[in-house]
């Protein structure tokens, strides 16, 4: 697909927008979203520090997706025969200068949020701030790329689950309450299960690219057996948090999207190329839905 089929002119907005991809922002916010609701549970939210988290949050994931775009069309993973969305740098609409320009701001915008969260909370928030940052960039740049090494996978998890979901309520509460770890688990579970399918659908474009994914080196039908483990253990946690009595009844609420997953585990059991496109824009808005319902299951007493 070029920049022509889509209809994007060279260095607009449209392809601005298009870099920092927007569909992917729910893995940015999901985590937020729950780990406020795990500061409203110890009844120590502070909508001054959510917010910062918040905004952090996003900027965070547009550098990162900027990163990964100029990265990825640096190291020969994204060409003509990707079978995902247009890539900005890749189609000719930015060129890599600007994109690493702007990957430059969007990591100062999440600078600047975190100077006033560290004001807060402390130095715990410059350590999360840096190492954040590093990964975003090390995901796809760098001398030894995450991605490029089967290693995206943990990363996703680390980061968009326990780091972002722990961290939110920190910052808010002060210390960490005792379900926001476990709250972490169906959050980084499903953002990796997104990256999953990303991954199963670019197999035969990052082998010969050399990029030797998690999903290129277990195969389809494991990475298939991946995310369905993904998802069952997402499903598992709510579960387990009622019978502990950790939350009320009202924490089984993230089972109403349960027929959504199992008709996203079809359509990518079934689904494969540029069809699986459908099936990870479909798991990043069950990411969404899943998180804020759970959000209210632990906030709800």
């Amino acid at each position: 697909m070029t920049a022509a089929v889509v209809g994007i002119r060279s260095g607009s907005v449209a392809a601005w927008i298009l870099a920092a991809r927007p569909k992917t922002l729910t893995a940015a916010v999901s985590p937020v979203v729950v780990g406020t609701a795990c500061a409203l549970s110890a009844e120590s939210f502070r909508s001054g520090p959510a917010l910062a988290a918040l905004l952090g949050a996003i900027a965070l994931q547009i550098g990162a997706n900027f990163a990964n775009d100029v990265f990825d069309h640096e190291l020969g993973a994204d060409t003509s025969e990707r079978m995902g969305p247009l890539r900005a740098v890749q189609s000719g609409l930015l060129s890599g200068e600007r994109v690493k320009a702007g990957m430059g701001v969007a990591f100062a915008l999440a600078v600047f949020s975190g100077t006033y969260l560290v004001a807060i909370a402390g130095w715990p928030i410059v350590v999360i701030g840096l190492a954040s940052i590093l990964s975003a960039i090390a995901y796809t740049g760098g001398p030894y790329p995450l991605g490029y090494h089967g290693l995206g996978d943990v990363f996703v998890f680390v980061f968009f689950g326990p780091v972002a979901v722990c961290g939110t309520a920190f910052v808010q509460a002060g210390h960490v309450p005792a379900v926001a770890p476990w709250a972490a688990i169906p959050v980084g579970a499903i953002a990796t299960a997104v990256l999953v399918i990303n991954n199963i659908r670019d197999i035969p474009t990052d082998t010969a690219a050399g990029k030797r994914t998690l999903a290129v080196r277990l195969g389809r039908s494991r990475s298939l057996a991946q995310f369905g483990l993904l998802l069952v253990a997402s499903y598992t946690v709510p579960i387990v948090l009622v019978a502990r009595e950790v939350v009320s009844p009202w924490g089984l609420l993230p089972l109403l999207t349960l027929p959504l997953a199992a008709a996203r585990w079809a359509r990518v059991a079934k689904d494969d190329g540029p069809a699986l496109n459908a099936s990870l824009a479909g798991t990043a808005a069950l990411l969404l839905g899943f998180s804020a319902l759970f959000a209210v299951g632990i906030a709800v007493r």
